[in-house]
């Protein structure tokens, strides 16, 4: 394989590097060329002030065979390489490789990365790894072979619901006190003497307003606002630009009389929906629209065919109640 480090996004062709991903081991959103591109614009939103792009591809007879997108930053005192979209807002992260190419994309990676004198690196550090990986396994071969310390360990729970594609089924195989709850809360909202009514953004030329108005209702929230500082507010803006111009972007908002009262921020991508982020308006809390907004994001989702329903990272009550099922995203730390 030929190596080649580069120095911006650019030098990979995007619809190559998508075109990879989806054969890729991880095929999830935050490893699309326009989602990496857009959180290293802000690095990550402010989540880091010294970094060091380290973007790698290999290509064997011109064709793509891996991409190991990594940036070198000082991290717990050692300089590590770790993964682009660390850590704090990509909940799943990997290399894009495919399966039957990483054993040996990872192995020729690591003796590239070792013989390269002007990365002063100690350490990987890898982040949001989903525990079924196969790079798990890999990584620790790899890493055995060259007597480097592996340590691998959870880092977050992750939370998903399968779904079978009929919301009464979906329902059925939840908590008998939940399922009536969701019926009870989405039924008292359709039969409200106001006018509640949701929708999901279709219409480009109201994403600024409307993007503007997601992140006005997550603020709502006081631990929300202070992690939406100016520059992480530019990050989600431009990530929710890149995701609906690449088809892949699900806001949606409740609305009573017009105006908006909870709003959910997802990404429909791969056949699953993945739950980003949400927000309420609190003076409309009596009528529980974060639920009943929920509610009908996970009917949508079975009527038009997806096959889960993904929370990511995060064990909050509510996702058990939704009929969450727990997994893990992984920390992997490689010493040299």
């Amino acid at each position: 394989m030929k190596f080649t480090r580069h120095k911006n996004f650019s030098e990979i062709n995007s619809t190559e590097w998508n075109a990879l991903l989806s054969e890729s081991i991880t095929d999830v959103p935050f490893l699309r060329h326009e989602y990496l591109n857009a959180w290293w614009g802000t690095c990550g939103g402010g989540e880091w002030e010294q970094a060091e792009l380290v973007l790698i591809s290999a290509h064997e007879n011109d064709k793509l065979i891996g991409i190991a997108p990594f940036f070198l930053t000082e991290h717990e005192g050692q300089q590590a390489l770790m993964l682009l979209g660390s850590i704090e807002i990509s909940d799943y992260l990997d290399l894009i490789v495919r399966a039957g190419d990483l054993p040996r994309f990872l192995s020729e990676l690591m003796d590239f990365l070792a013989s390269d004198s002007a990365l002063a690196w100690s350490r990987f550090d890898w982040y949001n790894l989903p525990d079924d990986s196969p790079t798990l396994a890999a990584l620790e071969a790899a890493s055995a072979k060259r007597g480097w310390k592996y340590i691998a360990e959870p880092f977050r729970p992750a939370l998903y619901v399968p779904l079978a594609g009929d919301f009464e089924e979906y329902l059925a195989g939840i908590d008998k006190k939940q399922r009536h709850e969701i019926r009870r809360k989405m039924r008292r909202a359709a039969e409200s003497v106001q006018n509640v009514r949701w929708y999901i953004v279709t219409d480009e030329s109201t994403l600024d307003d409307e993007a503007e108005a997601c992140c006005h209702l997550m603020a709502q929230d006081p631990a929300k606002q202070a992690f939406l500082t100016q520059t992480m507010r530019s990050q989600m803006k431009a990530m929710i630009h890149a995701a609906f111009k690449a088809g892949w972007l699900q806001l949606a908002f409740m609305e009573v009389d017009g105006q908006k009262a909870a709003g959910y921020l997802n990404f429909d991508y791969g056949n699953r929906i993945w739950v980003y982020n949400s927000g309420l308006d609190f003076s409309y809390r009596d009528l529980s629209l974060g639920w009943v907004l929920l509610g009908h994001l996970l009917q949508w989702a079975n009527e038009n065919g997806r096959s889960e329903f993904d929370f990511m990272r995060g064990d909050e009550d509510y996702k058990y109640k939704f009929g969450g099922v727990k997994r893990d995203v992984m920390r992997v730390r490689v010493e040299r």
